[in-house]
């Protein structure tokens, strides 16, 4: 079953200010964007730019890519990756655009991003393109 959330919350806002020089450019996305499972998510914010997977046996599940030591970890087994959070959220209410074509600043990005984690991006999302700007 996918993750829930309640849609009767006050609004919150982030100073964060970088989302849209994170998502310079947004050309689609998934549609209703999606609630994100965030048991295994330890942050209290979930940053435009955060890369997103999709379970394989559950098309329903949704998740941030795992973090560790301010560095993404390697994808789960039976996981796949979709896309990039369009605008911060709250943890606490994980309910992101999702974006699967577009650009993203990756020297904005809420963790670096390797040459091999863009290898493995542009090989499962091909229409998401990453500069370092």
């Amino acid at each position: 079953m996918g993750a829930k959330a309640n849609l009767a919350n006050a609004a919150e806002v982030f100073g964060l200010g970088i989302d849209s020089v994170v998502i310079s450019h947004y050309v689609g996305g998934i549609d209703g964007g999606r609630t994100l499972d965030v048991s295994d998510f330890s942050g209290d914010v979930i940053k435009a730019g955060h890369i997103v997977i999709r379970s394989t046996s559950d098309e329903t599940l949704y998740k941030p890519l795992p973090v560790s030591d301010s560095e993404y970890t390697t994808l789960p087994e039976g996981f796949e990756y979709v896309g990039v959070v369009v605008s911060s959220v709250s943890a606490a209410h994980p309910m992101v655009g999702i974006m699967n074509s577009g650009t993203v600043n990756d020297a904005a990005s809420p963790y670096p991003i390797s040459a091999a984690l863009k290898t493995a991006l542009k090989a499962a999302v091909p229409t998401l393109i990453f500069i370092h700007a």
